[in-house]
């Protein structure tokens, strides 16, 4: 009886040595990591969605909060070249970076970590074959919301402002105006580039009869509370931007001077990218074949970019319609 049990207790170490590779695998930390642009979550804008969505894929993909390493900078080059070295250097897989300023910081690492997944969200300029550079087709948004200012404005008359140091600005402009006369070709666009002192440039557009303005200025909600503070029982204009980069459109003037906003999905790019990560695939499509860019750009029809009223109701049918079409490629901004 002895002897029998002996046999059984061996046969169950043996087991257990067999097992225990198995178990290690599969209780391997998962390594990935996020960094934050500087102020972290809280901040209304780029990193409250980028944390949205590492919680639904903490949720969907059943992880534990601390499967996902954040880090926040406080907005140096320094800094940000010190938290992502120190990441790399301790082998985690993935490592994702809010915003374009870490482009110079990616670049510098990835180089240094060639096995080591690099993600920049909202940047195309990391042209090395472990770096995920994903972007946004920002002007199909701005030719959609060209188009509604266009048909909600009662004046006919509409407006275009942008940073002066903004080298798109130009190009926006175009699409914006595009998008307008595809619903009224007699609509009048006004346009004003402008700095921090600029406040007279844009009471100017709306003392003028703009009465629908879309804004990308993203250093200050100089353009939305100049707007508001004209604003009276004779006359009203509404104000449009894109989010997260305008965040203030989340906190200050006050829904009522807002018509719509175009939105770069952050959250649905981050969670796209630990999806990614967890089925041991990439995102790498070729963006410049020429400079070796790749990773994604996020449109309407990669449900990576949205156009939504202030009020939650749908966008006007007509708006619909172009809307559609720019998701089906039938319209190219």
């Amino acid at each position: 009886m002895a002897k029998q049990n002996q046999k059984v207790f061996i046969t169950l170490i043996l087991l257990l040595s067999l097992l225990s590779p198995i178990n290690s695998a599969q209780a391997a930390p998962i390594k990935i990591a996020i960094v934050y642009a500087e102020g972290g979550r809280g901040d209304n804008g780029a990193n409250d969605l980028a944390a949205l969505g590492i919680a639904r894929a903490i949720k969907r993909n059943n992880l534990n909060p601390l499967d996902i390493r954040e880090q926040i900078t406080n907005g140096t080059l320094g800094d940000r070249i010190t938290r992502v070295r120190f990441l790399a250097k301790n082998n985690y897989k993935l490592i994702i970076c809010i915003g374009a300023a870490y482009a110079d910081t990616v670049k510098r690492i990835a180089n240094e970590y060639p096995n080591t997944q690099f993600a920049i969200i909202d940047d195309q300029s990391v042209a090395l074959t472990n770096v995920s550079n994903l972007s946004f087709a920002l002007s199909q948004g701005i030719y959609i919301a060209g188009a509604a200012l266009a048909a909600a404005s009662k004046s006919g008359k509409i407006a275009f402002v942008a940073d002066k140091a903004d080298s798109s600005a130009a190009v926006n402009l175009a699409v914006f105006t595009k998008g307008a006369r595809s619903i009224n070709s007699k609509i009048r666009v006004s346009s004003a580039l402008i700095d921090q002192s600029s406040g007279e440039d844009i009471k100017a557009l709306v003392l003028t009869g703009n009465d629908q303005v879309f804004s990308s200025w993203s250093k200050s909600d100089l353009v939305i509370s100049t707007v508001a503070g004209l604003n009276n029982r004779g006359r009203r204009a509404l104000i449009s931007g894109v989010l997260p980069d305008q965040f203030f459109l989340n906190i200050s003037a006050g829904k009522k001077n807002q018509y719509l906003v175009v939105k770069k999905r952050y959250d649905f790019v981050v969670e796209q990218m630990i999806a990614a990560e967890l089925a041991n695939k990439n995102i790498l499509d070729i963006l410049d074949a020429d400079k070796g860019i790749y990773g994604r750009s996020y449109g309407i029809n990669e449900g990576g970019l949205s156009v939504a009223l202030i009020t939650g109701k749908k966008l006007p049918l007509r708006i619909q319609t172009i809307a559609s079409d720019v998701k089906s490629g039938k319209i190219k901004p």
